[in-house]
């Protein structure tokens, strides 16, 4: 799933990192720290690879 934002597509870098052991567990913060856990190596590669360009830096909320 692409991610919608830029913030959760720096989560997701940020919780693969971790996942393939690139950053320690322990620096994670907030969603990367729960998305590390949650979600596939995959899924994580999926939504880190969005292009940034044109995405809103937090998505608002409805």
């Amino acid at each position: 799933m692409p991610a919608k934002s830029a913030a959760q597509q720096k989560a997701a870098g940020a919780a693969l990192a971790a996942k393939r052991g690139d950053m320690k567990k322990s620096e994670l913060k907030g969603a990367a720290k729960s998305m590390e856990t949650s979600m596939s190596e995959t899924e994580l590669e999926k939504m880190a690879s969005t292009k940034r360009k044109g995405k809103p830096e937090h998505k608002t909320k409805h």
